[in-house]
């Protein structure tokens, strides 16, 4: 056995059908296993709170050895953990094939299933997941829920921060202005003739209608024929809070629907990065045995990673000019995830005489996670080596792949330099490129 892996990290499938899984003793002790070895290490120190909560763990015991911890001090390095997927892909040398065979993330995954199945999620916490019913209820009275999450009442009942960022509902989804607005393609562009269903994602659907919009436009302008789609909602609230079953029931039916564009000859284009994430990646893993999950897996590129291959194998189409303004991007944690390079910083690139800052670090925001007022305090904390970026780039425009990282940016931004000003409003680095195409979503 060697020390350490140099090897490209490989992930098995999740066995969260089989009863084992869900056995409290055999948790406990591939806890303690996976702790010791971490605790051996400490490599991921500077990630997430959950190894800096591991490792007081450790040393303020008795033995200053896990053998003298108490296991119930491991929820609170579980709760810590926003699935990021960092440590297994970036910083830990003993994930598989190594002997070792270390994953810590889905390991957190397992514990938080294991919760779900004993009822210990709470009723506010599953309410909050259901994105795609929040979303069609919300859009019908978005100035009143808007208006009701904002108030203290609302936010104490739910547990969320009172300064935390929240996302507005938008009364109008991104389907229904694609279906008003539906651009026309361009045939003269290097790309025409090719194909995609772009799956709306509820953020985009119901939230930033403006990122969906920006895509539809930068796709039709590069000769990309389009039809927007949203079966429901990729599963990642419910998989932060182990409810795999769930999550499995959303990927047969998506995947089952996506399938008949897929044999059209369509590509699927996903417009947030942690969709992306779980339609390439973490849905494969949980029906591993699904040829329509697996087809789409294939099928399923990132907005940025898109069209960046258009790029590379068409060229774009001409028209881009420079943005009024220098842009600090952050590339989202679930878009590294994805294993697919830089793609928002590629994308970016192809904008004439536009400076473009890139960090690449975790925002601290981590999805519902950081907004909890649990946790906003230390995903401030977390993310302050961003902000403190970001500030001194003094940019024109912050953008992430994670929209709601880049909002969490510029709390941390406004903590650190009270004057600080953002002019542009854009979330996303693709609507950059539309702006600077001359689209303004």
């Amino acid at each position: 056995m060697r020390e350490g892996s140099l090897e490209a990290p490989t992930r098995h499938p999740i066995p969260w059908r089989d009863e084992a899984f869900y056995d409290a003793e055999k948790l406990d002790a591939e806890l303690r296993r996976v702790f010791d070895i971490c605790h051996g290490c400490r490599r991921c120190f500077n990630l997430c709170d959950s190894f800096p909560r591991l490792f007081d763990l450790i040393d303020e015991a008795k033995t200053g050895e896990l053998d003298s911890v108490d296991s119930a001090g491991f929820k609170s390095v579980v709760e810590a953990c926003t699935l990021c997927d960092m440590c297994f892909l970036t910083k830990c040398p003993y994930v598989p094939p190594h002997d070792f065979d270390l994953d810590f993330p889905h390991l957190m995954l397992r514990y938080r299933a294991v919760e779900h199945r004993a009822g210990k999620v709470g009723f506010i916490e599953r309410q909050m997941t259901e994105t795609d019913r929040n979303g069609r209820l919300a859009r019908t009275f978005s100035g009143i829920a808007n208006w009701g999450m904002d108030t203290a009442a609302l936010r104490g009942l739910a547990g969320i921060a009172r300064d935390a960022a929240l996302p507005k509902f938008n009364a109008r989804t991104f389907e229904d202005r694609a279906r008003a607005n539906s651009p026309k393609v361009n045939a003269d562009a290097p790309a025409h003739g090719r194909k995609a269903v772009i799956y709306a994602t509820c953020f985009a659907n119901y939230n930033i209608p403006a990122i969906g919009m920006a895509a539809l436009n930068v796709l039709a302008i590069n000769g990309v024929e389009t039809v927007v789609v949203h079966p429901e909602c990729c599963g990642m609230p419910q998989l932060e809070h182990g409810d795999i079953g769930r999550v499995a029931k959303s990927a047969s039916r998506v995947s089952a629907e996506m399938k008949g564009w897929i044999e059209k000859g369509y590509d699927v284009v996903s417009l947030i990065s942690s969709c992306s994430l779980m339609l390439k990646f973490e849905w494969p893993l949980i029906l591993p045995e699904n040829d329509d999950v697996k087809r789409l897996s294939a099928a399923t590129f990132d907005i940025a990673e898109y069209v960046v291959d258009i790029a590379s194998k068409e060229g774009l189409a001409d028209g881009l000019v420079p943005l009024d303004g220098d842009v600090t991007l952050h590339i989202a944690c679930h878009a590294r995830a994805q294993n697919m390079g830089r793609k928002g910083a590629e994308l970016l690139s192809k904008i004439p005489d536009t400076k473009i800052d890139v960090i690449e670090r975790c925002s601290g925001h981590g999805g519902s996670w950081g907004v909890m007022k649990d946790n906003f305090e230390v995903a401030l904390k977390v993310g302050k080596p961003v902000a403190r970026q970001a500030v001194k780039n003094k940019p024109g425009y912050v953008v992430s792949e994670c929209p709601l990282a880049r909002d969490h940016i510029l709390q941390g931004m406004e903590r650190l330099d009270g004057d600080t000003t953002v002019p542009g409003l854009s979330h996303h680095p693709i609507q950059l490129l539309a702006e600077a195409y001359g689209y303004n979503t």
